[in-house]
């Protein structure tokens, strides 16, 4: 019986062609086929006949991911659900949203809007990325400070396994018996299963929410600022920070009248009651004033505060506007690091002569330098890749970590060889061996070999042999 109607399935290269990658376009393959099931029926039935042809399989959301944890191989299936996109259920009472994969982040919180609640996480992509995706990857956003990410808003998955089982993980209960399988799925890239369902928790529309745009004559003392707010107890709901090649080209872009003459902009939104409000803008200004600000910039009005997140949303495809070319890098950091790595970025940047936009979430670390470059430049990407790699290990080597929200894909797998010892690499692959023993699902992602980290140089060998040589190789 046929699994698919032929609209389903493609085949012919000029359709495979819009599956070649993800965001992370340095990186292409055209896939063998792809499919797109509208049913969980259908995906189970596709699982299993995979399952038993042993076919690689790799779940596709919107594309819109920066690492590419997408990224097709050449003789596997990849499974598109983009037909997914149904809000099954909104519950005002319990505040929660049963939604379909496939489903836009920006359309849980357009749903949810006449019950005066909206969903959290909100990536800077959120018009176009899916709650699925999110999920895969444990997405954040400029909110993410005081809300969390992906993996605080979410209560429930359904998911279709390897040989196409359906599980349910996690519950609408407060908490669930057992080990904590929905943070596990939660960040897992496609490794472990797919995604068909997601329970989503939602919150009540603030009150009352006001953003502060502080200008700095230098970055350090913008960074310094971060650190100085959150010492003093202040959660804002967004804390980002954008340096002066960001802002200019923000502002080319959107104008949402930022100051070009500044070194680097916070944008500090605090949201709540009125009177918390009220209470937490005259000392959050005195802060900024301390700390070094050389303007401060209350928005007077709803229009002006969205104008200045739009602006801030906006940085990734303005900065793609500056050069042919961009590496967006996502490492994360101990906030009183801030300073620090971003005065290495800029000598690497020197010393790489590469110019570098920051853009990042200043209140949690989470930085997204932005590399410009031109690929048509033969050796450029590879210059390009290394200079990427050295802020990455640079974040490591400051107690942070090579993600905090893209996820490790292919673009930083050879840093996790950097990061995590051999038996926690280890770890890694025995759960990954226990959802798909047969590397079915995403395969050569996320995690790298032990083999290869030996031969990166990486990892320490003992006796001139690799631990555990029993662990299958993906």
């Amino acid at each position: 019986m046929d699994i698919l109607p032929a609209e389903s399935i493609l085949s012919k290269a000029e359709d495979l062609h819009p599956y070649e990658c993800d965001g992370l376009s340095a990186y292409r393959q055209t896939p063998l086929l792809v499919v797109l099931p509208d049913s969980i029926d259908q995906v189970q039935q596709i699982m299993r006949l995979c399952h038993q042809h042993k076919v690689a399989v790799i779940a596709r959301g919107a594309g819109t991911g920066l690492s590419g944890g997408a990224l097709p191989l050449a003789d596997g299936v990849l499974l598109s659900l983009a037909k997914f996109k149904q809000i099954l259920q909104i519950d005002p009472l319990a505040r929660t949203a049963r939604v379909q994969p496939g489903v836009r982040n920006l359309a849980i919180s357009d749903a949810c809007k006449p019950h005066g609640l909206y969903y959290a996480p909100d990536p800077s992509s959120q018009i176009a990325c899916t709650i699925g995706g999110n999920v895969a990857e444990n997405s954040g956003g400029v909110h993410c400070l005081k809300y969390g990410l992906t993996v605080h808003n979410i209560l429930k998955l359904e998911i279709i396994t390897v040989d196409g089982e359906r599980l349910t993980v996690g519950s609408e209960a407060l908490d669930s018996p057992g080990y904590d399988l929905l943070a596990l799925m939660t960040g897992s890239e496609g490794m472990l299963g797919i995604i068909v369902e997601v329970t989503v928790k939602l919150l009540p529309i603030p009150e009352q929410a006001k953003v502060i745009m502080a200008s700095f004559d230098d970055v350090y003392n913008a960074g310094n600022a971060v650190a100085n707010i959150i010492s003093a107890g202040i959660i804002p709901a967004g804390l980002e920070m954008m340096d002066k090649l960001a802002i200019k080209a923000a502002e080319d872009f959107i104008h949402a009248d930022y100051p070009l003459d500044a070194e680097a902009i916070l944008l500090c939104e605090l949201d709540g009651s009125r009177l918390e409000v009220d209470e937490q803008i005259p000392h959050t200004i005195s802060l900024l004033r301390s700390s070094g600000a050389s303007d401060i910039q209350l928005a007077k009005d709803e229009a002006e505060r969205e104008k200045f997140w739009q602006g801030r949303k906006s940085a990734f495809p303005a900065v793609g506007r500056m050069a042919p070319d961009y590496y967006c890098m996502d490492g994360t950091i101990p906030r009183r690091e801030l300073a620090n790595i971003l005065k290495r970025i800029a000598d690497l940047s020197a010393d790489y002569q590469l110019p570098v936009a920051n853009v990042f979430h200043a209140g949690d670390g989470n930085m997204h330098p932005l590399i410009l470059y031109d690929a048509n430049i033969e050796g450029e990407l590879e210059r390009t890749e290394e200079f990427g790699a050295k802020i990455l290990e640079a974040c490591v080597a400051a107690g942070g970590t090579i993600t905090g929200e893209h996820g490790v894909g292919m673009e930083k797998i050879d840093q996790m060889c950097v990061q995590f010892q051999p038996a926690e690499l280890a770890q890694f692959h025995a759960i990954k061996h226990a959802f798909d023993p047969d590397t079915l699902l995403n395969p050569g992602k996320a995690v790298p070999t032990l083999h290869r980290c030996a031969e990166l140089g990486a990892m320490h060998v003992h006796n001139g042999k690799l631990p555990h040589p029993d662990l299958p190789r993906f």
